[in-house]
């Protein structure tokens, strides 16, 4: 049978040598992106798929970093195969966390389905790959901001292990204390944090931050969060950047003028020069990290502070960061480490399979792909099929609406974790302001 896609209402399930009974084959991969540890589905939501009557394929060795024996999803019912070739061809439903490398794509069949992180603004080469194909691809960075869609809300749940590990890691470069002590050798004061960003990511490390004891305080651009920061024990720091519209329609932050940014720079250096830790989380969706902290700011830290810059892989908050590396400059430490949900593969596995799994329950019934793309979340999350390129967005970016398009940035590393299309260290949890300062209090 020809791998043709699907259209409208249409189904996978009976491609040749994919389907099993005319049931969905899904097929869970293994990351093949350097230190990339986490994987696409766990075991319970297997057992889950299975039980709603998908066959269940899973690469050997697929979850083996996030502490997954094949054994286990055997035990959920999936059949274990021996290699990547050997599951793309079989499987009509792909899952991966990263998107597909050069040498993954020419192995997913024609008219398959794949769900992962694609950053489809920043890889126009391997979108338009896709459509050729007639995949049906679904990017799980590009799941709406509305109400209904925050289960499925990766972004925030991979930047709320990203905001917990800063701090730990900020704590652990830091050669003191974070909480005050009083012993019998002396008073400890409290290491003094400064977050710079109040999202998903923020508000985690403000809540992990006071949690070890620090005084932590935070800017934002958006006022709106200033509730959520000072219901975590922070104080908000306002800066008058004289910028009226700080977000967009949607709760993101803006893409600043030269100008604002340079009135945020002059007032957090002031910040900074006292503060112990900075963890800086501002993101603008699409576009390269805005630059809040100069080399002259550093200059002006204490020595043996540490920065930790969350914001590395799309160029950096800080100036002297260098993605992918812990370095010392004029005596701080500067944390520019990629793709931190990595390092938590256990959890950050966890929360990214409930969110592919919540998803998958608007695409697949009784053991069928049946999408409905007049759906919103299904609609927006969808980036090609039959073919085409059909995302908005992303179609702007590659100039196929016939409309002048942005070039796409180049980044300074490569986006680990789909940060482009939605800031996902910026905005409020999805669709509910008040949602991420619960999560983070642990509400």
């Amino acid at each position: 049978m020809r791998r043709g896609g699907i259209g409208e209402g249409g189904s996978l399930g009976e491609r040749d040598g994919g389907s099993a009974g005319g049931r969905l084959t899904i097929g869970v991969a293994r990351e093949t992106a350097a230190g990339e540890r986490r994987v696409g589905l766990i075991p319970d939501a297997v057992k889950r798929l299975t039980g709603s009557g998908a066959f269940v394929l899973v690469e050997a060795g697929a979850g083996e970093e996030a502490g997954v024996a094949d054994a286990a999803y055997e035990e959920a019912g999936a059949t274990i195969v021996p290699n990547a070739a050997e599951l793309y061809r079989r499987a009509d439903l792909a899952i991966k966390v990263q998107r597909p490398s050069d040498d993954e794509v020419p192995l997913l069949p024609d008219g398959s389905a794949l769900i992962a992180l694609l950053a489809p603004l920043s890889n126009g080469e391997l979108v338009q790959a896709l459509a050729a194909k007639g995949i049906t691809a679904f990017s799980m960075d590009a799941i709406p901001r509305i109400t209904r869609a925050q289960s499925m809300d990766v972004l925030s749940s991979q930047s709320t292990v990203a905001g917990y590990k800063a701090v730990l890691l900020a704590a652990d470069h830091l050669p003191r204390f974070f909480p005050m002590l009083t012993t019998a050798a002396g008073s400890i004061t409290p290491a003094k944090v400064l977050v710079v960003g109040a999202g998903v990511a923020g508000l985690q490390a403000i809540a992990t931050a006071r949690r070890l004891g620090a005084v932590v305080e935070a800017y934002d651009t958006r006022p709106v969060v200033k509730e959520q920061v000072e219901s975590l024990g922070a104080r908000f720091v306002e800066i008058d950047t004289g910028q009226t519209d700080a977000q967009d329609v949607g709760g993101y932050a803006k893409e600043a003028s030269a100008d604002v940014l340079r009135r945020q720079q002059e007032k957090l250096a002031e910040r900074a020069a006292r503060s112990d830790v900075v963890i800086t989380t501002a993101l603008v969706p699409g576009r390269p990290a805005p630059r809040l902290i100069s080399a002259e700011t550093v200059r002006q830290m204490r020595p043996g502070s540490v920065i930790v810059d969350l914001a590395a892989e799309t160029g950096g908050n800080c100036e002297l960061t260098e993605p992918g590396e812990v370095v010392v400059r004029e005596g701080v430490t500067v944390i520019g480490l990629l793709n931190l949900p990595s390092t938590m593969p256990v959890h950050a596995s966890q929360m990214y399979s409930k969110n592919v799994q919540n998803l998958l329950a608007l695409l697949v019934k009784e053991g069928r792909f049946v999408p409905d793309f007049a759906d919103a979340v299904v609609k927006g999350t969808c980036i090609t099929r039959g073919g085409e390129v059909v995302h908005e967005a992303t179609r702007q970016r590659l100039g196929l609406d016939g409309t002048a398009s942005a070039p796409t940035p180049t980044p300074v590393a490569e986006p680990a974790q789909g940060q482009e299309l939605a800031a996902a260290t910026n905005p409020e949890a999805a669709g509910d302001p008040g949602r991420a300062a619960e999560v983070a209090r642990g509400d």
